[in-house]
Protein backbone atom coordinates (compact mmCIF):
# COMPACT_ATOMS: atom_id res chain seq x y z
CA UNK A 1 0.00 0.00 0.00
CA UNK A 2 1.48 3.57 -0.80
CA UNK A 3 0.17 6.62 -0.92
CA UNK A 4 1.23 10.55 -2.59
CA UNK A 5 0.74 13.48 -0.42
CA UNK A 6 0.77 17.46 -1.17
CA UNK A 7 2.84 18.97 1.72
CA UNK A 8 4.98 22.34 1.57
CA UNK A 9 3.93 22.62 -2.13
CA UNK A 10 5.75 19.12 -3.29
CA UNK A 11 4.62 15.36 -3.24
CA UNK A 12 6.07 12.61 -1.83
CA UNK A 13 5.58 8.88 -2.14
CA UNK A 14 5.21 6.86 0.90
CA UNK A 15 4.33 3.66 2.72
CA UNK A 16 3.42 2.38 6.24
CA UNK A 17 6.65 1.92 8.06
CA UNK A 18 9.02 4.65 6.44
CA UNK A 19 10.10 7.18 7.23
CA UNK A 20 10.45 10.35 4.68
CA UNK A 21 12.16 14.10 4.99
CA UNK A 22 9.20 17.04 3.59
CA UNK A 23 9.55 20.47 3.85
CA UNK A 24 9.70 21.79 7.29
CA UNK A 25 6.57 21.81 9.36
CA UNK A 26 4.94 24.40 11.98
CA UNK A 27 4.17 21.58 14.21
CA UNK A 28 5.26 19.81 17.65
CA UNK A 29 7.00 16.53 17.69
CA UNK A 30 4.35 14.02 17.67
CA UNK A 31 1.21 12.96 15.87
CA UNK A 32 0.60 14.82 12.61
CA UNK A 33 -2.21 14.05 9.93
CA UNK A 34 -1.69 15.07 6.00
CA UNK A 35 -4.72 15.39 4.56
CA UNK A 36 -4.23 16.47 0.77
CA UNK A 37 -3.60 12.96 -0.22
CA UNK A 38 -3.86 12.85 -3.74
CA UNK A 39 -3.65 9.34 -4.79
CA UNK A 40 -4.02 5.78 -2.62
CA UNK A 41 -3.57 2.30 -4.04
CA UNK A 42 -3.18 -0.81 -2.19
CA UNK A 43 -2.58 -3.90 -3.79
CA UNK A 44 -5.61 -3.68 -6.28
CA UNK A 45 -6.95 -0.71 -6.94
CA UNK A 46 -6.04 2.56 -7.35
CA UNK A 47 -7.98 5.85 -5.80
CA UNK A 48 -7.00 8.93 -8.08
CA UNK A 49 -8.26 12.30 -6.11
CA UNK A 50 -9.46 15.26 -8.57
CA UNK A 51 -7.55 17.08 -6.80
CA UNK A 52 -7.36 15.03 -3.87
CA UNK A 53 -9.14 11.53 -3.10
CA UNK A 54 -11.73 12.40 -0.83
CA UNK A 55 -11.82 11.05 2.78
CA UNK A 56 -8.25 9.77 2.74
CA UNK A 57 -5.82 10.48 5.03
CA UNK A 58 -2.09 9.96 5.98
CA UNK A 59 -1.22 9.89 9.70
CA UNK A 60 2.54 9.75 11.25
CA UNK A 61 4.58 11.15 13.97
CA UNK A 62 7.00 14.26 13.55
CA UNK A 63 10.25 13.03 14.73
CA UNK A 64 12.43 16.26 14.68
CA UNK A 65 13.92 18.58 12.63
CA UNK A 66 17.08 18.15 10.61
CA UNK A 67 19.06 19.99 8.21
CA UNK A 68 20.01 19.12 4.98
CA UNK A 69 22.83 19.25 2.55
CA UNK A 70 24.94 22.03 1.86
CA UNK A 71 24.28 23.33 -1.63
CA UNK A 72 26.47 26.29 -3.34
CA UNK A 73 25.53 29.34 -5.35
CA UNK A 74 29.09 30.63 -6.41
CA UNK A 75 29.46 33.52 -9.24
CA UNK A 76 32.57 34.59 -10.63
CA UNK A 77 33.46 37.22 -12.74
CA UNK A 78 36.39 36.33 -15.23
CA UNK A 79 39.74 38.66 -15.33
CA UNK A 80 38.12 40.80 -13.05
CA UNK A 81 39.67 39.63 -9.57
CA UNK A 82 35.89 39.08 -8.24
CA UNK A 83 34.11 36.33 -6.82
CA UNK A 84 31.12 35.32 -4.51
CA UNK A 85 30.07 32.45 -2.83
CA UNK A 86 27.30 31.54 -0.24
CA UNK A 87 26.27 28.09 1.51
CA UNK A 88 22.89 27.13 2.22
CA UNK A 89 21.25 24.06 4.46
CA UNK A 90 17.56 23.96 4.62
CA UNK A 91 15.41 22.68 7.71
CA UNK A 92 13.47 19.16 6.76
CA UNK A 93 10.92 17.94 8.63
CA UNK A 94 11.45 13.77 9.43
CA UNK A 95 8.56 11.93 9.99
CA UNK A 96 7.91 8.32 10.06
CA UNK A 97 4.59 7.37 8.31
CA UNK A 98 2.21 5.06 10.29
CA UNK A 99 -1.23 5.12 8.15
CA UNK A 100 -2.76 5.32 5.09
CA UNK A 101 -6.88 5.42 5.60
CA UNK A 102 -8.60 5.75 2.38
CA UNK A 103 -12.09 6.22 3.70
Amino acid sequence: MYAIIETGSKQYRVQPGEIVEVEKLDAEPGKITFDRVLLCSDDKTVAVGTPTVPNARVTGELLGDVKGEKLLAFKKHKRKDWKWQRGHRQTRARVRIDEIAIG
